[in-house]
């Protein structure tokens, strides 16, 4: 077993591909700023098993010997900045793989400097070029194809931070960025903007290799790292727990490996957010913005109400940050944005809180500051002169991003900003009171990017009695001209340029108006059927009443002689086989690929509606297990996601949910919690299982659907009655298909997949994807049914994310677990050196399922 799992951890490391583990160790490094390691090729006098990394040797100080070439420039921000050398000709070499072609250096890079070859010293030369052209000729180094000029061959390649000096280039003649930029602090480092956050930074020393070459043969030399395996014993106590979610996980689904030197080593998490390294952005992120107003609900009403008026509600959910949810809950890598406001009568922040804020900022977090005690490092309060306290009203001057200035009446804290120069990052004054007194600050906050804009006016509030004017001034004329404009209209231009700055799409969006619901069905029988059944539960009128939503069937002649009203009954149009087709939805194409003997045979369609469960709620009850009801939806006003969360639902997005019936006594019914897993599962095949499109597609437990282990792309919603000896369920699921936004999604991948691979697929409908996911759902329910869970496992470890990953149990500080598979009944098993096996459930938390996990009882 431990020569098997110690095989194992080499062929993933090393055969997966050197290419991808260099180019994704790479951007790794590169965000973490720790980029002192060398490419080289080793003298073969060392011992065979010798192994080492490599370390980045200092520049000489003496540049005399450079020449700084023509073609340079200033440092180009994201470039990885490196010395080349080569000690001499090797006109016999010849890459080590036949078909790849010599690949010249310059055309990966941009030369700056370089230094002859002379007696005893090398030819080295100094260049800039981005993390994938680095990888780009990492890999040809490697390959042994990279040639420099005068066919020199290089035997050493090293990321240098020199590059300032050797090109003459101080800290004062390199360019200044700031937008704003009348207070910048400038900090050692200064923090990189551009990044996108909630990379995980790599644990260990800085000073970190990767690859060396001597030959065919790899090795490290002395002063290098050892390769680091689990024990005998454990592997010994794990195999028959662990031997089945290893057999069937595939190589895409076994999580990149930490460098032994630093996360094994430093009990950092094994889980690395692949699909990081290609270079997504912020909008990766849960599309959240959080709260936190200390408790008080009439203040996150109203900061809930301003906001929905400035950022576009059709790619955000704004939550309620309570005190007990910002100590414990693992929100910190789910959240677009934290805005942070206090009550007049709260007494601040507690430490614990200020910890927790800023940890988020440190990371790459965003914050708006409301009247707030948070005080990043480089600003600090103090009280506001001329007597104006808490509430008293004060005019505001606020720089707009083309440098004009505005001035409006707002309502103060009584506090206002000092700079700090005791460390931070960049300052900028966005804002201030009359005396230059600072009320509006951008801060930025470690190394991750992190960005703040603190306010010490209520920008949440609106004014009485405003005397508002907007200064614009000419640079040939240092005269304002003033003209009225209308106060709630400039705050909410104010409000809404903060937040752009801070990443928020800021365009108007309109809340959708319901439609009517169309019934559809593959079967003029069984819609017969279930027209019957909707008559039963009707009155006179055809009014039926459901627990989430009121339903007034009417014709289709009837329907088109009146709107659909905004409020009232919706209409269901029960003969909607003479309707036009649905402007969002195919039926035809829907047809072609339900292959289902019941499930999805009869639909409810609408093009807008609060929500596809609300529609199904209680008629469920009613509906024969033999019409395989589903409802689907181009939109939904009120999406419904677990914990009471909302789900996002725009154009693009494929949303149904779906009525099943399970007796109690049957396989499934006996392990319940294995249904949400089918569902994912289902809609994962539902595109894998196309010829060609064999996307990076998961499952992550229990119930999300990701691309990678990354970014997500969908969810399911289970919920049950129990009747007799039945269970009725409705399962809900909704994923991103043609929606770039919020986040990302399926047709994105298909674009991209086409791009790198120069490929022709097609992109796929929401249509055709429900249509297969409802066709594979019942084809997995009815494999369950006959052969229990050891006949989906198999499938199911295949497309998993969590194969080998660690968990923590009851807070993010809480001991470490490793991720064996499921339970019997679907539920988390994980090994935990201290007390062996356990099945794990959620703590409830609305942010991760997989976080703060709780340890279930036995019984």
């Amino acid at each position: 077993m431990l020569i098997t799992l110690s095989y194992l951890y080499l062929w993933v490391r090393f055969h997966r591909g050197y290419a991808t583990l260099l180019r994704n160790t790479l951007g790794r490094l590169q965000r973490t700023g720790r980029l002192s390691f060398s490419f080289c090729r080793c003298p073969s006098a060392l011992p065979r098993h010798t192994a080492a990394l490599p370390r980045a040797e200092p520049l000489d100080d003496d540049l005399s010997c450079w020449t700084v070439l023509h073609s340079s420039s200033a440092p180009l921000r994201d470039h990885i900045s490196f010395i080349i050398e080569a000690t001499g000709h090797r006109a016999t070499r010849r890459p080590t793989k036949p078909n790849n072609k010599v690949l010249g250096w310059s055309e990966l890079c941009v030369p700056l400097a370089r230094c002859p070859l002379t007696p005893g010293q090398p030819y080295r030369a100094l260049a800039q070029a981005s993390v994938e052209d680095f990888s780009r000729l990492g890999v040809a180094f490697i390959e042994d194809r990279l040639q420099l000029e005068d066919h020199l061959w290089p035997s050493k390649i090293s990321p240098h931070p020199a590059l300032p000096s050797l090109l003459h280039l101080s800290v004062d003649e390199a360019p200044f960025l700031c937008r704003k930029g009348s207070l910048r602090l400038p900090s050692e480092h200064p923090p990189r903007l551009d990044e996108r956050r909630g990379s995980l930074p790599l644990h260990g020393p800085p000073d970190l290799s990767l690859l060396c070459d001597s030959g065919s043969q790899q090795h490290m030399e002395e002063h290098g790292h050892h390769l680091h395996l689990s024990s005998c014993h454990e592997c010994l106590e794990l195999e028959n727990s662990t031997i089945l979610s290893v057999k069937y996980a595939s190589v895409e689904n076994l999580p990149e490996l930490p460098d032994d030197s630093s996360a094994l080593d430093s009990g950092g998490d094994i889980l690395e957010d692949n699909f990081s390294n290609t270079g997504v952005d912020i909008n990766s992120i849960p599309p959240n913005v959080l709260v936190y107003t200390g408790g008080s609900e009439p203040c996150f009403q109203s900061i809930q109400k301003v906001l929905s008026k400035c950022i576009n509600m059709n790619n955000y959910m704004i939550y309620h940050l309570t005190t007990a949810q910002a100590l414990s809950d693992p929100w910190l890598d789910n959240c677009r944005l934290l805005v942070v406001a206090e009550d007049a009568e709260e007494e601040g922040l507690s430490a614990h809180l200020q910890t927790r804020f800023l940890t988020y900022l440190s990371g790459g977090g965003r914050v708006l500051g409301l009247a707030s005690r948070l005080c990043p490092a480089g600003v600090s309060l103090r009280c506001q002169e001329g007597g104006e306290g808490e509430g008293r009203l004060g005019t505001l001057s606020f720089t707009r991003e083309d440098s004009s200035t505005v001035q409006l009446r707002v309502q103060t804290s009584g506090r206002v900003y000092m700079r700090d120069a005791q460390g931070g990052g960049e300052v900028e004054l966005w804002g201030e009171l009359s005396g230059g007194q600072m009320v509006i600050v951008r801060v930025t906050h470690g190394d991750d990017g992190g960005e703040a804009v603190l306010c010490q006016v209520h920008l949440e509030k609106s004014t009485d009695h405003l005397t508002l004017t907007s200064a614009g001034v000419e640079q040939h004329n240092k005269q304002p001209v003033e003209q009225s404009i209308d106060g709630e209209k400039l705050r909410l231009e104010v409000l809404e340029e903060i937040l752009s700055s801070l990443g928020l799409s800021c365009e108007p969006s309109v809340a959708p108006s319901p439609s009517p619901v169309h019934l559809l069905s593959t079967s003029t029988e069984a819609k017969s059927r279930f027209v019957k059944l909707l008559r039963s539960r009707a009155d006179d009128t055809g009014l039926m009443h459901l627990p989430k939503v009121s339903l007034r069937m009417v014709s289709c002649s009837e329907a088109e002689a009146e709107s659909n009203p905004a409020e009232g009954p919706v209409l269901l149009v029960w003969d909607s086989s003479n309707a036009p087709c649905p402007q969002h939805f195919n039926l035809q194409t829907y047809q072609s690929h339900l292959t289902s003997r019941l499930l999805g045979r009869t639909l409810l369609y609408a093009e807008v509606v609060s929500s596809t469960m609300d529609l199904l709620e209680g008629l469920n009850l009613h509906v024969p297990g033999d019409v395989g009801l589903v409802a689907v939806a181009a939109r939904q006003s009120h999406g419904r996601g677990r914990s009471k969360n909302g789900w996002l639902s725009p154009l693009g997005c494929a949303m149904f949910t779906v009525c099943l019936q399970v007796e109690l006594s049957s396989p499934l019914g006996q392990r319940i919690p294995f249904l949400q897993h089918l569902m994912a599962l289902a809609v994962v095949e539902a595109v894998r299982t196309l010829p060609g499109y064999e996307l990076d597609l998961r499952v992550k437990w229990p119930n999300d659907i990701y691309h990678g282990s990354g970014l997500k792309l969908g969810g399911v919603l289970v919920t049950s009655t129990v009747l007799g000896s039945t269970f009725h369920l409705l399962v809900g699921c909704g994923f991103n298909v043609s929606n770039s936004s919020p986040t990302m999604c399926i047709n994105d991948l298909i674009h991209r997949h086409n791009q790198e691979h120069g490929g022709s697929l097609e992109l796929l409908s929401s249509s055709q994807l429900i249509a297969r996911s409802l066709s594979l759902l019942e084809h997995l329910i009815s494999l369950f049914q006959r052969e229990g869970p050891d006949a989906i496992l198999p499938t199911y470890y295949s497309r998993w994310l969590h194969s080998g990953t660690q968990v923590r149990l009851w807070s993010e500080e809480g001991p470490e677990a490793q991720v064996v598979g499921l339970d019997h009944n679907g539920f988390l098993q994980v090994h935990c050196p201290e007390r062996g096996l356990l099945s794990l459930e959620p703590d409830g938390n609305s942010f991760d399922m997989l976080k703060n996990l709780l340890v279930m009882k036995q019984h």
